[in-house]
């Protein structure tokens, strides 16, 4: 029987009350994510680890590419992982940049450091979100191309040059453009607009919950970049899918409020989202009437042509 494939997240850090960057998550608590994902029409995912101290990344890596490889032996038409994002913790740790991720375990890039959690996860980790500042000779991004891992620049401010070099090195990648920046940046030398410049050589990820994005501003983009560059991720946290509350991401609580989005404590930022693909799918056809064509690609074959799935 042939598996049809529904859409493919690159970026969701738990659903339905379940947080994937939880030190201890439980084979029972995989199993209802996985229908969560499923009943929403995820077929395949990258469950998201963010930032945390190397010692713990390594625990948690170890745990969550236990869980993947057991989630491969589902039967055919289920939801499964296809690998892991880890994003951070080489990240750049400046108010605006750091966004959701704690600050205190951000830092510069070391190779051995950045060995030592490839190695942890076993072969898992598909994706990693880093600095490009943060790796400035590029060993690292280098070291990740060298082992098939996509390379995405994200939280960051690296200079045009640098960014430039980093492409050169392997980085093909933009995570949530918009999005993990502060509110008020310079109006012309900043990360949006380096991007921006350098759209024929990156792809990006994109939230389409209607807040971290004005609707008008992802359509602008969609069509900026082109169809073929472009990949919505839900960024979705353990509050997707479920009644206003209070909620966790790794060691943080989140709040969410009566419009579904989640914050953090002190209001300041978003945390996450709220929403799953399938919630954002349906705001982009009746809000933006994307076509089908449009939905397919953003949703489903992009996504999966750029972690080398096979064709449905």
């Amino acid at each position: 029987m042939t598996r049809q494939r529904g859409y493919v997240d690159l970026q969701i850090n738990g659903i339905g009350g379940i947080d994937f960057n939880e030190s201890n998550l439980s084979a029972l608590s995989w199993e209802r994510a996985l229908e969560w994902l499923a009943q929403d029409g995820t077929t395949d995912f990258l469950p998201t680890l963010i930032t945390d101290s190397v010692d713990s990344l390594c625990l948690k890596l170890a745990n969550l590419s236990r869980l993947c490889e057991a989630s491969v032996q589902k039967p055919h038409g289920s939801c499964k992982a296809v690998g892991i994002h880890l994003e951070g913790p080489f990240l750049c740790d400046q108010v605006g940049y750091i966004g959701a991720h704690p600050k205190q375990h951000a830092r510069p890039l070391e190779l051995d450091a950045l060995k030592r959690l490839v190695d942890a996860a076993n072969g898992w980790i598909r994706l990693v979100t880093l600095a490009p500042e943060c790796d400035p000779n590029g060993q690292g991004i280098e070291y990740l191309a060298r082992e098939n891992i996509l390379i995405a620049a994200g939280h960051c401010n690296p200079s045009i040059d640098q960014l430039r070099c980093a492409i050169d090195s392997g980085l093909s990648l933009f995570t949530h453009l918009g999005n993990a920046c502060p509110a008020s940046i310079p109006r012309h030398e900043n990360i949006i607009h380096r991007v921006l410049a350098l759209r024929d050589s990156l792809r990006v990820t994109l939230i389409a919950d209607g807040f971290h994005l004005p609707l008008w501003l992802l359509d602008s983009w969609v069509d900026w970049f082109g169809d073929h560059r472009v990949a919505i991720v839900s960024d979705a946290i353990s509050a997707a899918g479920l009644a206003p509350g209070i909620y966790q991401l790794g060691q943080q609580k989140v709040a969410v409020g009566a419009d579904g989005v989640p914050r953090s404590a002190d209001q300041t930022h978003f945390v996450g989202s709220g929403a799953t693909l399938g919630r954002m799918r349906n705001l982009c056809e009746s809000q933006l009437s994307w076509s089908s064509e449009r939905i397919e690609k953003l949703f489903k074959t992009n996504a999966a042509q750029w972690l080398g799935l096979p064709s449905d």
